[in-house]
Order: structure tokens, then sequence, then C-alpha cells
């Protein structure tokens, strides 16, 4: 009770130094027990209030107010649980977590991947199932993607003949393996990659291995290694592969770089597909990082295929500051119902030292350009001798986006999420959105507020207001059918007997769900 008491008073004491700041997001911190790192995160598309999200080795969080508040538990399952998380979600909303395994013995470390699977948003999870165990062969680096059109689920990662042992005869691949049945069973694992790595878990060794759906069930991914950034594709449901890996990028100096404070770094690839509606279906996108500018100019990159990965476009730089600086550990998420590219990654553009911020970027037309902003509200200075994890994560859906990072102060690490919206902050929104929603104006306010938003297709719309709890405690719009147009309402809490707080105010009807934050002072 007092810790849920302490977040309650945290959420209330940032909402009120930051509403006024125009131009910053809300930072929610989600966690700094345990010294989580290598975080995941999801939204549930069907209802974006709902997320989940994992950290090093064993944490997972659950929200069900967008990411405002967290709860939390330490995963669990008798298969071992070691690292590397990734969330995805199928479409009948259960959540899934896949990991490392450890079962708790030197000759099982990394005997297999694990995914368990949670069907009340991320409350519980079962104990899981196991994937690609080959003793005494090692695996690592997963990454999960779900088919939306059947809820198949594919994982790839690397298989190590022996892991970090430099003989040039043990060997590193990438292999693929799916589930029909919800994550309890799955198909025995299938090597992709033409050329193998070597198993010291450097530029030679191939990872980075992420899936990705296309339009018509296609699964596409890509990997660093000895060859560049290489790409595979089965149109087949994963039975069979491209005989030959088709060549995306040299990645000049590979996939294992350093960063000054940073205990190792990498810029392996993260793939991804546009599934939206838009002009731009279809299309996919590769998004990595390298030093090809130099070791003190880390830059972010994004490829591009609009031909089902046969060709692919030149590297295109994400990050738009001057040379010079260091841009690192990028992740990219496409939103589905818009086609917008989102991109996290840590930055240091605006000092000559190793403070690091977070970017987010932004593309509205396919990659073909960027807008770039700072989400996190402090920089940090790491400390090279912590582990700082390998990877950070977004995900997006209908404007609703939600980064999840890393933050090392001296040797406390914390993981935290930024409260952003495509509408907010003067990031303009696609006309392709039925709707659009201002934020209530004044905001801070005393008496009253006004709330005004536009519908460009006629809808049935409910407008509520609620406590920091979730609880509604004002309809002032009840599922009205509204026809295209714009709207104004006014709202008094003193009505409603409100006391002074943060409140939230709700737009909701067909296919819009949009929360924005209200601070009420009597």
């Amino acid at each position: 009770m007092k810790n849920h008491l302490l977040q309650i008073l945290t959420v209330l004491f940032i909402g009120i130094i930051q509403i006024p700041v125009f131009g910053q997001f809300q930072n929610v911190l989600i966690s700094n027990q345990n010294w989580p790192n290598e975080t995941s995160i999801y939204i549930n598309p069907k209802n974006t209030n709902q997320l989940v999200a994992g950290a090093n080795l064993s944490a997972y969080y659950y929200s069900n107010d967008g990411g405002h508040t967290w709860g939390s538990g330490n995963l669990q399952s008798s298969l071992g649980v070691y690292g590397d998380p990734c969330l995805v979600i199928d479409t009948l909303g259960y959540f899934y977590f896949f990991h490392l395994s450890n079962p708790g013995t030197a000759s099982q470390w990394l005997d297999r991947i694990v995914c368990q699977r949670s069907t009340n948003n991320g409350l519980s999870w079962n104990d899981g199932s196991g994937i690609g165990k080959n003793d005494p062969k090692q695996q690592d680096k997963e990454w999960a993607a779900v088919n939306p059109f059947n809820n198949d689920l594919y994982v790839t990662w690397t298989q190590f003949d022996t892991y970090g042992d430099p003989d040039t005869s043990q060997k590193s691949n990438i292999l693929f393996s799916k589930s029909s049945d919800r994550g309890i069973t799955w198909t025995i694992p299938v090597r992709l990659n033409e050329v193998p790595g070597n198993c010291v878990d450097s530029d030679s060794t191939v990872e980075g291995a992420v899936p990705a759906i296309g339009p018509n069930g296609e699964i596409y991914t890509s990997w660093a290694g000895p060859a560049g950034i290489v790409f595979d594709r089965s149109l087949d449901g994963g039975a069979t592969w491209l005989d030959h890996d088709i060549f995306v990028n040299e990645m000049p100096g590979g996939w294992d770089y350093a960063i000054p404070g940073i205990y190792r770094a990498n810029g392996m690839p993260v793939t991804c597909c546009d599934l939206s509606t838009g002009p731009r279906r279809g299309t996919i996108y590769i998004n990595w990082s390298d030093q090809r500018n130099g070791v003190t100019d880390t830059d972010i990159w994004l490829s591009k295929s609009t031909d089902g990965g046969t060709t692919w476009s030149n590297a295109i730089r994400v990050n738009n500051d001057p040379p010079g600086r260091q841009q690192f550990f990028t992740w990219m998420t496409v939103d589905q119902s818009t086609g917008y590219i989102w991109i996290v990654f840590y930055d240091r553009r605006n000092y000559l030292d190793n403070r690091t911020d977070v970017f987010l970027a932004v593309s509205k037309d396919g990659g073909d350009s960027f807008t770039n902003f700072k989400v996190s509200d402090s920089p940090f200075i790491p400390n090279a001798n912590v582990f700082f994890g390998d990877y950070t994560c977004i995900s997006a859906h209908n404007g609703v986006v939600r980064p999840i990072w890393t933050r090392l102060d001296g040797s406390d690490l914390s993981a935290y999420t930024a409260i952003v919206d495509s509408l907010y902050n003067d990031i303009p929104e696609n006309e392709a959105v039925p709707f659009a929603v201002d934020q209530n104006y004044p905001n801070p306010f005393t008496e009253s507020t006004v709330f005004s938003f536009k519908l460009r297709v006629q809808s049935i719309i409910t407008l509520s207001f609620h406590d920091i709890l979730g609880h509604t405690v004002a309809t002032i719009i009840d599922k009205k059918q509204l026809n295209p147009g714009k709207y104004v309402k006014s709202f008094n809490p003193a009505s409603y007997n409100l006391p002074s707080g943060v409140y939230f105010f709700s737009l909701r009807g067909n296919g819009i769900n949009r929360q924005r934050k209200v601070l009420y002072q009597k």
C-alpha cells in the first residue's frame, strides 16, 4: 500500500512540474529495482491503455492506464529465465514473453529459447515452452513476431556451437521456429543463413535476427555478420527460405563497436514491415547503427525495400544533427494504423562529454525524411563498469507511442517510458486517421476547461473524465452518434465536487482511443 501511494504521489508530482513546460513529454519511471536493462515493450492494439514490458533478467511490468502507472512481477519458469526479453501480442489479446533459459546447471546454460504466455494482460504467466534445445549448443538473442492473419508465432535467434569459443571450426547460425497453437509446441528449427559466423559474439558472429510479417503473411528477417547486413524471406509460413541471402548493406565497422561510457554496444538491425492500409503498405524497413563516419560519430540508419526485399535503398541517415556526435542503441516500430515509422535511440548531440539523452525520430513519408525530438527529461552519464544491456525498444499504435529505455546514473539502473502521442508537441498527425483530439485549454485550469476534437467520419463517441486510478468521475458525451465536424465541450469539475489533482479525459469511439492528461487546481 505504501509503494502504491508513493507511485501515485510520484505521478502527481511529475504531472505538476511538467504540464506547464511546452514541448516536454512526461517521463514515467517503470522500475529502479533489480537493475533493469534490455527493455522490451508492447501496446495492445485493441486497447492502447494496456501495455506489457520486460527487462533483464526476469522482470515483467504491466500498465492499464496507457503507461502512466505500472505493476510488476518476477517471471519464473521451470525452464529457467535468463534475460533478452521480447514482448509480443496476438489478436486474441494474449501477450507472449520470450527470453533465454538457464535451468540452473552450467551444462544447461542458454540451452533453449523460452516462450511464456499471459492471458490476463501481463498479470500472470504460464510456465512456458522451450524452443530449439540442441545440446550442447547455446541459443541466444531471440526475437519474435505474431502473424496477424492466423496468430502463428515466429521466433528467430542465434545458435552458437560453443558460445565465446575463438576456434574457427565453431560456428554461429540464425535459426527459425514457429508455433501454431498459441506457443504450446514449436516446429523443429531450420537454419536461415547462407554464410555462418564465428562464436566470438562480435562482428563476425551472425546476430540480430528480428522477424517481421508482410501483407500476405510473408516472413521477413535480417541480421548482421561477416557478410554485413543480409535479408531472408519465406513465402510459405516458414517452410522454405531463400537459397541465397540478399545483401542489404555492408555495415562499415561491423555491428560490435565501442561507445565511451558504455559497457558494450552494438548496432544490430531491426526489421519491420508496413501493414497499414496506406500507400506504403508492404514496404520493408531495416534500421541499424554503425560507425562508417568514424568512431566518434556513430549514426542511425535505415534502408527500405518496396519489392518484397529483392532490392534495397541506399542507407538513409535517421539522426539529423551535424556530424561528430554519438547516436546508438536504436530500435524501430511501424504504427500499423498510420504507416508512420518510429525509431528510438540514445543521443549525445547536445554535449561534448558522455551525457546522454533519449531521442525519437518519426517518418511520415516512408523513411525519406525524419523529424527528431528529445523525449527524456534530463541527460544521464553512464558508467562503463556497469552492464547497460544491448537494446532499447518502442511500440506504437494509432498514434499512441511508448518508447522504453534504460537509464544509468552512476551505478543505478532504471527503466523509463515516455507518454508520447503523435498529436502532442506539433508532431503532425496522419490525415488518414479519422479524428483529431486537442489538449484541453486552459491546462492547468482553476475553474472550467474546454475540450475540442474533430471527426472526419460519422462515429459513436464517448467523452469522459477519469481520476489518476482510472475511475470514471464524469461522462460528458455518452455513446452519442456524431457527424463529421469539430466539437467543443466545456467542463467544470466543481459541478462534480472533484478535488484538485491530476486527471485524464478520454475520447473513445469507432477506432478512436485517445487520452490527455489534465491538471485541475482549485
